[in-house]
Order: C-alpha cells, then structure tokens, then sequence
C-alpha cells in the first residue's frame, strides 16, 4: 500500500483531512514548515501511554490491536517529524489535558485507570471534540484528542499487522472485478 492510498483510507474512515498529512506525503522535508522545531522528544512513557490510549481506541480483538502495530512510537515519530510547532504543543499539552482528566473524572491517572475507566473516558473526549469540530472557525487549531484518534487510525491501518490482519490484503491481486458483493462482517480491502 503506497502512502498516499493508506492516508485517503484513513481520511475516509475520519470523515476529513489528516493533519499532518501533506508533510508526510512529501517526506517530512518541508523547511518553510520549522518542522521539528525546538528538538521535540518523547520519553519511553510518552511512547507507552499514547499506545495505551490507543489500544483503548483500537483494542486487541480476533485481529491484534494498535500497541500490537506499535502505534504510539508512529504517533511520536509523525508529530516529531511532521507536525508544525504550534500543532506539536496542541499534541504535548494533549497528553497532559488527557492525563488530568482521567485523574478528575476516575480519581486515577490514565495508566492507572481500569480498561472499563479508560474506555468511558475516550468516549467523553471523543463526543468532545466532536461538538468542538463542529463549532471551530477555519483559524482555531484542532482539538488535541482528535490528532490523537486520528494518529491511532492512520497508523494502526498502514501497519503490517493493520493491513494483514484486520484488513484484507492480497499483495498482488487477481484481475479486477469492480462489483463485488460485501457479506456483512467482512473485512475491507487493504492494497499496495
């Protein structure tokens, strides 16, 4: 699956663009862009609370789940590399704002929350950051758990384990055949 295909996918399941999306079609080489501004790092518990959030999103199942497809080290890497400086602060300040509101709402930090607390609380950001996106002018910046949800989709479904195992994949398919009938419960189609 080329770059380009695996984002439209992803853009497609989000109803929209993906932020950051035209820098990592280009390489993450934009220098107009300040990219990387301010040496960003992310420790090793960043790395593994954002797979923790996202496993929360996409959980292990019949097929494995986004810490399986190591999406908190994409999630890193892609706001590192590609984010511009003010949407890197939205994602840093994100983690804290996602942080402090579990320890609110369940008394507990994220990591230390039950799966059952950790799932009501996504579900909370997510209606959140719905009503805030279909409130927000063009100029004000996205809502940081919608970068977040959107990190978990775009790099769960261009992972090998996405695209081998919760998608179908066939790496070089038959001849075409444009009308195929969609049983329910099949998985969508993966290509390269």
């Amino acid at each position: 699956m080329n770059r380009r295909d695996a984002l439209s996918r992803v853009s497609l399941l989000l109803g929209g663009t993906v932020l950051g999306a035209e820098l990592w079609l280009s390489g993450c080489t934009n220098p107009q862009k300040n990219i990387g501004a301010g040496g960003l790092n992310f420790s090793n518990n960043d790395v593994a609370f954002l797979d923790e959030v996202a496993e929360t999103i996409l959980p292990a199942t019949n097929s494995p789940g986004a810490k399986d497809a190591k999406v908190g080290d994409f999630m890193t890497r892609i706001v590192r590399d590609c984010y511009i400086p003010a949407d890197q602060k939205i994602f840093t300040d994100g983690i804290q704002k996602l942080n402090e509101a579990s320890k609110q709402k369940n008394g507990s930090y994220f990591m230390d929350a039950t799966p059952e607390q950790r799932h009501d609380l996504l579900v909370d950001l997510d209606k959140e950051q719905k009503a805030y996106q279909a409130q927000k002018k063009k100029e004000d910046p996205t809502h940081y758990f919608r970068m977040i949800k959107e990190l978990t989709l775009w790099g769960y479904f261009t992972s090998e384990p996405g695209a081998n195992k919760a998608l179908r994949y066939v790496q070089i398919p038959g001849r075409y055949e444009g009308c195929i009938d969609y049983k329910k419960g099949d998985k969508a189609w993966a290509t390269s």
